[in-house]
């Protein structure tokens, strides 16, 4: 077996001197070095648009790469290549570094100056991790490189307003269309998606979270295939095992999930935990939900400080959906894009309890009715951010309910945050093999 090597380092001495240590290595082929992180991205991609079989197996990360901080780039390797092994060169080997660079995703810290035989049986290591990794993703088949499928997650400015139906929707939209979907539920001490949709469940995503080498193949262990067709991986029935699923471990899952499916939609819930904190960081769109109500506009505004503080993600980046709106709110959309300083999705969902009460009652909020406002104005969501085709459903502006017809308060009808929120950047791939027997009872 030939290994592929690549190391990236802005320092030229570095690169000289690991050059001439590759170079000893028996069967090791060397790649060009890169000179910046930017120059690195953009030959993996490069190399991940002709085949799985064209990367390197492994990526050597010297501290000194600019522009992005070494540790930023392990995390952008591992999220956007999954089958590429990468190790961190630092002069710094302590225990404190190692589990940083654990936790952003690396395979393996050395420390500088390197050592032949270190050298060798590390590279040596990885390798074959990044071989087994590529063996079993997608069952066999070539499995997916690149950027991957599209995340979105759905967070609540506080609980009940109706993050999870929102979730729910938005993953029967995108699977509808035939594509590949998950829905995750990462609301892990309070997740309700198995309670809505009529699921029993042995298997959650605290079963993966201590799992170091997750597979492709060992995740669909832990998804419940569900008769609408959607992919769930849900949280666990638990509530205490929700400190399983550390920052690290929803990193690598979310990474795995890119990789298999072309649309991840991701529960959040009203409360920031770590690994909601991952996921909303790493996510493609960051929903938040919230009423037309005083109360529920501060969490969006509560929510919005907390992620700026953690550097999650800035304000702007988020989009704001108004659900239970009427045309008699006294906070219009308009007037909650201005407070909160974030997108506004052009589509609002009416208020229309009575249309769901019996779905919800009866945990078959996958069953909604087609023809009803909610519905279609959660599917003409989806189609305004990119993960549905939406074939006839409501047209929505500015202040304007789907379904009804009716305009708020705005002086035109332009929509706000410009045209589409997001373009769809998912592969196209061959749908997963629903696999249900070992992860469920069903109803």
């Amino acid at each position: 077996m030939v290994i592929r090597v690549i190391q990236a380092a802005s320092d030229a001495d570095a690169v000289r001197s690991t050059a001439s240590l590759l170079g000893q290595l028996p069967g090791v082929e060397p790649f060009p070095p890169a000179g910046n992180s930017t120059a690195l991205l953009d030959q993996l991609a490069s190399l991940a648009a002709e085949s799985v079989a064209a990367l390197p197996e492994v990526v050597l990360v010297h501290e000194s790469i600019t522009p992005l901080p070494a540790l930023e780039l392990v995390r952008e390797i591992a999220l956007r290549f999954p089958a590429v092994g990468t190790v961190l060169l630092t002069g710094d080997p302590s225990p404190a570094v190692y589990s940083a660079a654990m936790e952003a995703g690396a395979r393996g810290v050395l420390g500088l100056p390197l050592g032949h035989d270190d050298l060798t049986g590390r590279v040596h290591s990885v390798a074959q991790w990044a071989a087994g990794v590529r063996r079993h993703l997608g069952g066999g088949d070539e499995p997916p490189t690149g950027p991957g499928g599209r995340v979105i997650t759905v967070s609540g400015a506080k609980g009940g307003v109706g993050c999870t139906l929102t979730a729910v929707q938005l993953a029967l939209a995108a699977q509808s269309g035939g594509g590949s979907v998950a829905l995750v539920d990462l609301d892990l001490q309070s997740g309700d998606v198995a309670s809505f949709v009529d699921v029993q469940f042995r298997r959650s995503i605290a079963d993966l979270a201590g799992i170091s080498d997750l597979s492709v193949r060992v995740l669909q262990d832990a998804v419940f295939a569900h008769p609408s067709g959607l992919n769930l991986l849900l949280a666990p029935a638990e509530g205490e095992r929700a400190e399983e699923v550390t920052e690290a471990a929803a990193r690598q899952i979310l990474g795995v999930l890119r990789a298999r499916y072309e649309t991840v939609v991701i529960d959040c819930g009203a409360q920031l935990t770590p690994a909601g904190a991952a996921a909303v960081e790493t996510a493609d769109t960051a929903l938040i939900v919230t009423t037309p109500d005083v109360v529920a506009v501060r969490g969006v505004k509560r929510m919005l400080r907390l992620w700026e503080r953690l550097q999650i993600r800035k304000a702007e980046d988020a989009v704001t959906v108004v659900n239970r709106h009427t045309r008699t709110s006294e906070l219009q959309p308009q007037l909650i894009q201005r407070l909160t300083g974030t997108r506004l999705a052009r589509t609002t969902v009416p208020a229309n309890f009575r249309e769901l009460q019996g779905y919800v009652d009866s945990a078959r909020l996958h069953e909604l009715d087609g023809r009803g406002n909610v519905r279609r104005a959660l599917w003409a969501l989806a189609a305004e951010l990119g993960v549905h085709t939406d074939t006839g459903g409501p047209r929505t502006g500015r202040g304007r309910t789907a379904g009804r017809g009716k305009t708020g308060r705005g002086k035109d009808g332009k929509p706000e945050g410009g045209g589409g929120l997001v373009r769809h950047t998912g592969r196209r791939g061959t749908p997963p093999a629903r696999r249900g027997g070992r992860t469920a009872g069903g109803r």
